[in-house]
């Protein structure tokens, strides 16, 4: 591994600093349901850190970017789980809601950490602004959590993910030690490669890169028009510092993400603009 690209640590440090002796209390969600095997691979990394409590959708919830439940009745279920020390609970909403619900109504202090994930597929680039994944992690940032999006570039549900693990873990312990810049939350997509193939820890910038959306047009049996959206990933960005090019080239990319939208260089071009007159 590079050593400009990959994170250094000692785990025995949460250990022997004063302040650290109580356990990091962590939640964790998702946006492929609480039942996805990436979520339980990362309920067992987070296990191994701190103190655990699960609020995910009971059902997938991929592409639902920051929506919330407004108009429907929100339901929370208990899980029933034999891991000791670990409580888990369902959610009829969206990642955004169980993150609201998790700060508001379950857990009885505000966490230490919000990890989101481990997302079956790519949340790479564009594909941010449409992840329920992501909408979590950026959620508890709204709420003054520190918080991670994990995801894999494997879209099968029996996607490898203890090759990852280990990234997993010293990235989670990275934020509890040092924390996060205000307002930011991370993005982290992995490769689809074997643990050792894996190059490092590279901190990149979101790539330009679009969709090229098409739709298939259908017919019902009694004549009525339907679509399925398709499309195309584009990436029209040849920068070597991108998260595109990091996963293309073996890395894990970490992409620190704001989730103050004002496009702040704008601001002096537009007050040259005659808006008064």
């Amino acid at each position: 591994m590079s050593p400009s690209f990959y994170l250094e640590f000692n785990p025995n440090n949460l250990n022997t600093h004063p302040m650290e002796k109580k356990q990091p209390l962590i939640l964790v969600t998702n946006d492929d349901g609480v039942s996805a095997p990436g979520i339980r691979a990362l309920i067992a990394v987070m296990a191994e850190i701190g103190e655990v409590v699960v609020v995910a959708p009971d059902s997938p919830q991929s592409a639902t970017g920051h929506s919330i439940t407004i108009n429907d009745t929100l339901y929370i279920n208990k899980i029933s789980t034999d891991k000791e020390g670990i409580l888990e609970y369902s959610c009829s909403g969206t990642p955004v809601d169980c993150v609201k619900l998790a700060v508001n109504e379950i857990l009885k202090r505000k966490p230490d950490l919000c990890v989101s994930g481990v997302n079956h597929g790519s949340n790479s680039s564009i594909n941010v602004i449409y992840s329920g994944t992501m909408s979590a992690a950026v959620e508890a940032g709204i709420e003054g959590i520190p918080a991670i999006g994990f995801s894999l570039l494997d879209y099968d549900w029996n996607a490898d993910f203890e090759q990852i693990k280990s990234f997993i873990r010293t990235i989670t312990l990275e934020v509890l030690e040092k924390g996060l810049p205000e307002s930011v939350v991370l993005n982290v997509n992995f490769p689809k490669l074997k643990e050792e193939q894996i190059q490092g820890i590279k901190i990149c910038r979101q790539a330009k890169a679009i969709w090229m959306e098409k739709f298939d047009k259908r017919q019902t049996p009694q004549g009525r028009d339907y679509f399925w959206l398709t499309g195309e990933f584009v990436n029209q960005d040849r920068g070597e510092d991108t998260d595109e090019w990091a996963l293309a080239n073996g890395y894990v990319s970490v992409v620190p993400v704001q989730f103050d939208l004002t496009a702040h260089h704008a601001i002096q071009q537009l007050n040259t603009w005659k808006w008064n007159e």
